[in-house]
């Protein structure tokens, strides 16, 4: 045993590896992306298997093959892969499965990642399926064993369910040598009952099988006692129920009521890290003792606990108060800390006192107040800063106006076209939606052109779809693929397209270049985006033509290629010729470009040689240095 720092998705990868698993698979999405990223950094036995799956359908489909014929499989996601997920796994929660399956699912309160506030609790609850809550990056790797052992004991998948706070949370952990997955015979078996859904006498059959084995689960789980109960001695004082990360902050949120008038050897406590089951037993013995004291429902997001306790007090004749988010006290919306624990706590103690006790709360807003407001823009060198410029200028060329032409944003680092300098974007739904948002666009009626755009792992992900779609029905669009050859904005995760130099091994690359055209696209360009007149051209070609326009925009993420020492090209700045016109910093945003007091000035630490500043100055005085390099075509 080994005391590491370690972050919370480590943790999880970490108990995973000690609880035997021997199939690891996911898709990148921030914030469960360091767990399965952290085991592609290990030195993983050849008994394991661990892939970055095409998307999340897929990789829980690999993982639940895996558990059907009797091993431990583990799939990772973010909140929004479950719902791309959640076709298949509804269907795998139904027919259950024979060995053990844990779906690792990290959800984002708080909105840090720029997606919606998912509750992944609810998914637990619609599919029948268990799920356990760590409060602590330790709780995330001791959780890990019990997780896979009621797996395989109740027969059905079972989420583990983290949150931003603690996934890219750091904390010591007593870790254990991993353990080697269990020599199994891979079991086939042939059952059409349980592996089909061929008739309403098969579907409510493991209907009624999915709801038996929840059950089941609940008995489990109080038999491994993973539910916490702590009554205070004298019975009818507060009761509180606590989940997830706001336990961690339970006893710092007593402690500042206990200084306005709260008595906390009064108070008992339930802390819940298996939210579905509901603890209906551990609740009704903590509504008995509390009699007709207030009882505080503190957890993120949705009041999935807070209803479920309701339902028990009035089931139950319970006449004190329940307090959280259904009653007005707490917010549906954003992270939980002390201050929300506080909030809950004085509500139902000593209201009066409120007031005075939110104000000891330690505040944090004092370093963001001196934080320089920056515009989020992409990175100094990023290819994608070319093909926005280029599509710009293509409308300026056509006299279009930017406010007058359709552009669909996906997923990912092109979703920064949004923003300033470029404004190119409007809008982002979910992997895959620009391609088929366009074509509603188009069916709308709008006379100018649509354009759509996506990054090359989405396309992969969930917008080849689409594209077929828009073959099929010839639909008059102009998708622009920008291929930067990786799955950039969640850690550089390699894809389908990333070279095979860059693979793991045994990997291939699936070509983009070649996958478009056989899709039927017979309109395909190839353009360089730090090449902005040709660049511009061909966008400009194709929003005249008709029917289907696919332009695929390469050139290989700045990051990934300036680690490899490899620069686009090299420019030189002409002092004499610059006249501080700033048309280099407000048309690119390129953050390698700043101000000094006779010209502009280039950080070369941080320049990767793009050359889109030189073809954009009107004055020359950016020049490219030599020929421009071009090594990412592979």
């Amino acid at each position: 045993m080994t005391i590491r720092l370690i972050t919370g998705n480590e943790a999880v990868a970490l108990g995973a590896l000690r609880a035997g698993v021997k199939v690891v698979t996911g898709y990148p999405g921030t914030p469960s992306s360091g767990a399965l990223g952290s085991l592609m950094r290990m030195e993983i036995d050849e008994a394991r298997h661990v892939e970055w799956s095409t998307n999340e359908k897929v990789a829980v489909e690999i993982a639940s093959g895996v558990a059907w014929a009797g091993q431990r499989a583990m799939c990772t996601m973010k909140m929004s892969g479950v719902n791309v997920a959640s076709d298949s796994l509804f269907s795998i929660a139904h027919s259950g499965i024979n060995g053990g399956l844990v779906i690792y699912v990290a959800d984002d309160p708080g909105a840090h990642a720029g997606m919606v506030e998912q509750d992944s609790r609810g998914y637990a609850r619609m599919m029948d399926l268990p799920m356990l809550e760590p409060t602590t990056v330790a709780e995330a790797y001791e959780l890990m064993g019990p997780a896979f052992e009621l797996s395989e004991r109740c027969g059905s998948p079972v989420f583990v369910r983290s949150v931003t706070s603690i996934a890219n949370s750091h904390a010591p952990v007593d870790v254990q040598d991993p353990v080697p997955p269990e020599e199994r015979e891979p079991i086939l078996e042939r059952d059409i009952t349980k592996y089909t859904k061929a008739g309403s006498a098969i579907a409510q059959a493991q209907h009624h099988q999915v709801i038996q084995r929840l059950a089941q689960a609940g008995e489990i789980v109080r038999e491994m006692e993973l539910n916490e109960l702590r009554l205070a001695e004298q019975e009818g004082g507060l009761g509180i129920i606590v989940s997830g990360v706001t336990a961690s902050y339970l006893s710092e949120g007593l402690e500042v009521a206990a200084d306005h008038g709260l008595d906390p050897s009064t108070v008992s406590v339930l802390k819940v890290r298996v939210t579905n089951p509901f603890p209906t037993q551990e609740v009704r013995v903590l509504l008995e003792h509390c009699q007709d004291a207030p009882v505080v429902v503190l957890e993120e997001l949705e009041p999935y606990l807070e209803q479920r306790v309701i339902e028990e007090a009035r089931r139950n004749g319970f006449a004190g108060r329940v307090v959280g988010k259904l009653d007005g006290t707490l917010e549906r919306v954003g992270e939980y800390g002390v201050r929300e624990v506080v909030r809950g706590v004085m509500s139902a103690a000593e209201p009066e006192a409120i007031a005075e006790a939110l104000e000891d709360v330690d505040e944090t807003g004092g370093a963001e107040e001196l934080a320089a407001a920056r515009p989020i823009t992409v990175c100094a060198g990023c290819p994608h800063r070319g093909t926005y410029l280029a599509i710009n200028q293509a409308l300026r060329k056509l006299k279009l106006g930017k406010d007058d032409v359709m552009v669909t944003g996906d997923i990912g680092c092109t979703i920064l076209g949004m923003n300033e300098p470029f404004e190119t974007v409007w809008n982002e739904v979910s992997m895959g939606a620009s391609v088929s948002l366009a074509q509603g666009y188009v069916y709308s009626g709008l006379e100018t052109p649509v354009i759509a755009t996506i990054g090359d792992s989405t396309f992969f992900h969930g917008g080849m779809p689409g594209l077929i779609n828009a073959v099929q029905h010839r639909v008059d669009l102009t998708l622009i693929v920008m291929d930067n050859g990786w799955t950039a904005m969640t850690g550089m995760q390699t894809n389908p397209g990333t070279a095979e130099d860059h693979q793991p091994r045994g990997n291939r690359r699936i070509d983009l270049a070649e996958l478009i055209p056989a899709m039927g696209v017979e309109q395909f360009f190839v353009i360089d985006p730090f090449e902005l007149e040709e660049a511009t051209a061909v966008v400009e070609e194709a929003l005249e033509l008709p029917g289907v326009k696919v332009i695929l925009s390469r050139q290989e993420c700045a990051i990934q290629a300036q680690r490899r020492g490899v620069r686009a090209g090299e420019v030189a700045v002409d002092v004499e010729a610059c006249t501080l016109c700033r048309r280099c910093i407000t048309v690119t945003g390129c953050p390698a470009i700043s101000l000094g007091e006779e010209a502009v000035v280039i950080d070369e630490a941080l320049c990767n040689g793009c050359t889109l500043c030189a073809q954009i100055c009107p004055f020359e005085a950016i020049e490219r240095v030599g020929d421009r390099a071009s090594e990412r075509r592979g």
